[in-house]
């Protein structure tokens, strides 16, 4: 390995991978399917220019693997230091965690 290489590494911070990504959990309004997805914080975010302060947005498109092939879109809005602010649920509802493992088991 190179120097640069190796400089490179102890400079980088090292990011905690469970802070990484976060779970949603959404209910279908017309079959009633559970489905779980989700959202990539370090690449499947967009910046928002819109007011002073940043923030930012992410879009789900999901459908789940019964036989209904509703289409589930979820807008995330999250703030400067990406933790979840809004949530915004098209053709279902949001859900918690534990609604969704009750059914699964």
């Amino acid at each position: 390995m190179n120097f640069l290489t190796k400089l490179s590494r102890f400079l980088t911070p090292r990011r905690n991978q469970a802070e990484r990504f976060k779970t949603i959990y959404v209910k279908c309004n017309r079959c009633g399917e559970k489905i779980r997805a989700r959202v990539d914080l370090w690449n499947e975010l967009s910046p928002d220019y819109e007011g002073n302060t940043l923030s930012y947005i992410s879009r789900k498109v999901m459908m789940g693997a019964g036989h209904c092939f509703q289409q589930i879109e979820v807008q995330l809005r999250f703030d400067g230091n990406r933790r979840l602010v809004d949530e915004d649920v098209t053709g279902g509802e949001a859900i918690e965690k534990k609604e969704f493992e009750a059914q699964t088991g």
